[in-house]
């Protein structure tokens, strides 16, 4: 019967009485209506029976043959109202229900928007699928917040401004561009698939926006994400069919850029692509440094091996270096050199390559060896570099051959490059003295770097802004640089450098200690070499102290030098010996001197020995003042030599006391 009733597709009393739920109280309480009707699917043409239905709060149609929908403006407390799937080409063409909260009116044949002023609480529309060609009619509904147009004919955007919109979905027209979106500051979805967008600017103001859907767009360039860099609540991006995807490394590149991502292109976002996409377009100046000493490493092994200059006899004992580091025009350069003239018997000047052309007063081969990019690369390739960096899109590097050639003299090396050289050097087995520069009066810096006429305003600024990197790697990594110099007066920089150096060297105390020696010729060393008031040598100046031998050959382990050298490193690498070891310890060198001398006494006098004599006791019976024939003092080199082989080399090292002797 209920077929019969609605076979030409008009909607009964009896069919919407079966049809209806959700029985609630009205009013005072002390009634009870229905209040929702849903009728999907029946192909329904005329629901006019429905005006009746004047408690309804939801109703819904869909999929039907509607063409008139006026029985709604019957409905005041209508709340909900699903019209999609029908033929309504009306506008809201009812009464307006001072409740209506959300309508979908999707799948109709609309074609022109209309005033919607007097649908005050309207939060939700829905006008996907008709034929709608601009946006209007929505500036005063203050409520709305979900607004989708997807599969219309809309070519731009607009009537939207100051929505409180937080959704908004316009894929499927034919839009070019982004525009009329500057002041919808609440926007936090948008879809915008299935257009001709090619760029994303427009967007750059919508901070709250956490999801953009431009799939099937004409989007090319990777730089186009640079527009919502600064969204930093963006957390889905959909780039999907989009020319730009053809890019080498896209994903990477838009993950460098977008590094809150957490979804692209409907694929999760892992921490290990954020980490990659960081290392291979910004790397921390750590990774450059890890990758440059790889790289130079690996050139170096594919070489043949040779025992260098450099090489010494010990790990303990490093090849001295001193290298002077910070910005741009702090005066590195300039002061290295200063240093080497007036140091000249402890230190040369290393130079580096660069691919730069050389500034006005910089002479090839004393400052730098100036070559092109293409030979640059060859060095590297031939592993001759220790260090290479970049830097105001130039190379340059440090070779193992320029510090040959100090070695080669018995000299330490001294070099001056930028951060980044620092740390790939750290990489290496060299263990330099560290020295920054830093000016601290930026107008000073400012001024005297534009005075020189060698620098753009380019490179001034990026100088300038280096000041705080440097500052911050010497707050936040303390012991990264052995000494810290301000560099505003470059004549007050250089007496405090002059002054570090000859404390590292203890130059001030050796020129004491000989005038104490002058006044007081009846002095006497220890058998261990040292007065017994000396004060320890410093790190610097034990490291630097063997290497300024000008001689070409071997150490001799017959010197004091080394003897005494190998002495210092024992007993810094020894642990604190009780008095019964160091009473062991002497009668066994005792024994040694006797064989080396030929006086052995017999096993059994030493095990008839007094035991009477105590650990302190031997300890103190020691004469310091005793004094073997030069027969035993031999004889324990020997032994020494026996103990502790020495690679055939020159010793060059910050732990002996320094030796100046003439090349034979």
């Amino acid at each position: 019967m209920i077929l019969c009733q609605q076979k030409d597709g008009v909607l009964t009393a009896e069919v919407a009485s079966s049809r209806v739920s959700h029985l609630g109280r009205f009013g005072t309480g002390l009634q009870y209506f229905y209040h929702h009707l849903s009728l999907p699917n029946h192909n329904l043409r005329d629901v006019s029976v429905l005006c009746s239905y004047i408690h309804l709060q939801k109703l819904e149609v869909p999929h039907n043959k509607i063409k008139d929908l006026s029985c709604v403006s019957h409905m005041p407390y209508l709340a909900i109202l699903d019209a999609s799937h029908n033929e309504i080409s009306d506008f809201f063409g009812f009464q307006p229900p001072k409740n209506l909260k959300e309508v979908n009116f999707s799948h109709n044949c609309m074609t022109k928007m209309k005033d919607l002023s007097a649908y005050t609480s309207l939060s939700k529309l829905d006008l996907d699928y008709n034929s709608f060609t601009e946006i209007s009619g929505l500036e005063r509904c203050c409520e709305l917040t979900h607004l989708s147009l997807t599969h219309n004919k809309i070519s731009k955007i607009s009537g939207l401004d100051n929505l409180p919109l937080t959704d908004l979905c316009l894929g499927g027209n034919q839009m070019e561009r982004i525009e009329g979106l500057e002041n919808m500051k609440s926007l936090q979805v948008l879809d915008l698939s299935l257009n001709r967008i090619t760029s994303l600017s427009g967007l750059q103001n919508l901070h709250l926006l956490g999801s953009i859907n431009l799939e099937k767009n004409l989007i090319s360039e990777i730089q186009e994400c640079k527009h919502v860099h600064d969204l930093f609540l963006l957390r889905n991006l959909n780039l999907l069919g989009n020319p730009v995807q053809e890019q080498p490394d896209y994903r990477l590149s838009v993950i460098f850029l977008l590094q809150h991502l957490a979804v692209l292109d409907q694929e999760k976002v892992t921490a290990e692509e954020k980490v990659s996409s960081v290392n291979k377009y910004d790397p921390p100046l750590d990774v450059v440094a890890a990758k440059d000493h790889m790289t130079n490493l690996v050139y170096q092994l594919m070489q043949p091996q040779v025992l260098y200059d450099s090489t010494l006899p010990s790990a303990d004992s490093p090849y001295p270096m001193l290298v002077l580091t910070g910005p741009q025009g702090c005066g590195k350069r300039e002061l290295a050199h200063r240093l080497c003239q007036e140091f000249s018997e402890y230190f040369a000047y290393g130079t580096c390559h660069t691919t730069r052309g050389p500034y006005l007063g910089e002479v090839n081969g004393s400052d730098y060896h100036f070559v092109s990019e293409e030979d640059f690369q060859t060095i590297v390739h031939m592993g001759k570099f220790i260090q290479t960096m970049k830097y105001g899109g130039h190379s340059y590097g440090l070779t193992r051959d320029s510090i040959e050639d100090v070695a080669r003299e018995g000299l330490a090396c001294c070099v001056h490059m930028e951060l980044e050289g620092v740390l790939s050097l750290k990489y290496s087995h060299f263990e330099p003295r560290y020295i920054l520069l830093i000016p601290t009066q930026l107008e000073k810096y400012m001024g005297h770097l534009k005075s020189r006429g060698l620098y753009t305003p380019s490179q001034i600024d990026m100088a300038v802004s280096r000041i705080d990197l440097y500052a911050n790697f010497n707050r936040q990594r303390p012991g990264f640089f052995d000494n810290v110099i301000p560099c505003d007066d470059w004549e007050e920089a250089y007496q405090m450098l002059g002054q570090v150096v000859k404390d590292y060297l203890l130059l001030d105390e050796q020129g004491e200690g000989q005038n104490n020696n002058r006044a007081s010729p009846d002095n006497r060393s220890t058998v261990s070499g040292h007065g017994p008031e000396e004060k320890p040598p410093s790190d610097l100046s034990r490291s630097v102290s063997g290497t300024m031998s000008h001689s070409a050959t071997p150490l001799d382990p017959s010197d004091p030098a080394y003897r005494n050298y190998s002495t210092k490193i024992q007993a810094q690498l020894s642990p604190q010996k009780s008095p019964a070891e160091l009473a062991s310890i002497r009668r066994r060198e005792q024994l040694v001197r006797e064989a080396i001398v030929g006086r052995s006494p017999g096993v059994y006098s030493q095990l008839f020995k007094s035991s009477a004599q105590t650990a302190p006791s031997s300890l103190q019976s020691h004469d310091p003042d005793t004094h073997f024939s030069e027969d035993t003092q031999m004889g324990l080199v020997r032994v020494q030599c026996c103990l502790c082989p020495v690679q055939p080399g020159r010793c060059l090292s910050w732990d002996t006391p320094w030796k100046h002797t003439k090349t034979t």
